[in-house]
């Protein structure tokens, strides 16, 4: 305390100082009106450039937000799209089919959005952890997709947290289509690189072209139908050459994956129910 005393008995003519300038600073502004412009104009600019900054900072900081609303409306809209196209194909000259079904577009169906908190990509059986689990509505068996395209299914589920087996996963095993054409067969992946997957037993008299988009079928109840996976990039022959195999360029990019959707199709239950039901009515009749 007495060094306080003494530093301040040492240096009271610079306080004086510094209070006299803030007293005849603020008589200065205040009653001259030019002086008082200047500085209030300079006070705005200043606090101007506060708020940029604090804008600037606070944007930067809510993008996960906004990649996980981006994530969701993509998803949405290729499904949309999807659909749209198919019945524009089968009701060309319908006008009001249009509308029905854009209106009936992914009503089934929503998404739980989630993030990526662990991913391999250099081992034969891949997996995905993401942060969203039982808690959050997450069940064995939900399909996952992501902005861009078809990532995969649940395998386990705790709490707060679930696993996903990707398409880069030898188990993996897809149903998907060729957009427009018909035909489909199963998505797998051999290993080697993320970018590429391929589809077996595509028939011989399929008709297709190189760059042609390859969607989910809807043939099972872990996927809605026209969710896009990837491009045909090659054909080749199966080793029987009683059909076809392509090779297929994932639209996901596995190597910059964060932001993904679990599916929830709240039709699902029923579905499975009568799936089940039907299993244990052949059952009996055997």
């Amino acid at each position: 305390m007495r060094n306080l005393l003494e530093f301040l008995s040492r240096h009271n003519h610079w306080f004086v100082f510094v209070l006299l300038e803030v007293l005849s600073l603020t008589l200065l502004f205040h009653y001259n009106s030019y002086q008082g412009s200047v500085w209030f104009t300079s006070a705005n600019a200043v606090s101007g450039k506060v708020y940029e900054w604090s804008s600037a900072v606070t944007q930067y900081f809510s993008l996960t937000d906004v990649n996980r609303q981006l994530t969701e409306r993509n998803v949405y809209l290729e499904r949309e799209v999807e659909m749209l196209s198919e019945q524009i194909r089968k009701t060309q000259k319908d006008t009001t089919a249009v509308e029905r079904m854009q209106q009936s577009v992914m009503r089934q169906y929503s998404t739980i959005p989630a993030k990526v908190v662990s991913s391999s990509l250099d081992k034969a059986n891949n997996l995905i952890t993401i942060d969203k689990g039982s808690a959050d509505g997450v069940r064995k068996d939900m399909g996952v997709v992501c902005g861009t395209g078809v990532v995969g299914i649940v395998y386990l589920t705790s709490e707060h947290y679930s696993v996903i087996i990707p398409v880069l996963n030898a188990q993996s095993n897809i149903s998907c289509s060729i957009r427009g054409r018909g035909y489909f067969g199963y998505l797998h992946w051999n290993g080697g690189s993320p970018e590429y997957a391929y589809i077996d037993d595509i028939p011989r008299h399929a008709h297709f072209k190189l760059g042609d988009y390859v969607v989910t079928s809807g043939y099972s109840s872990v996927f809605p139908s026209g969710v896009i996976v990837g491009r045909i990039k090659h054909v080749y022959n199966s080793p029987d050459g009683m059909a076809y195999r392509l090779k297929v360029t994932l639209t996901t990019d596995f190597t910059r994956l964060r932001d993904v959707c679990v599916i929830n199709d709240t039709e699902m239950e029923k579905k499975m129910e009568i799936l089940q039901a039907a299993q244990d009515s052949l059952k009996a009749r055997q």
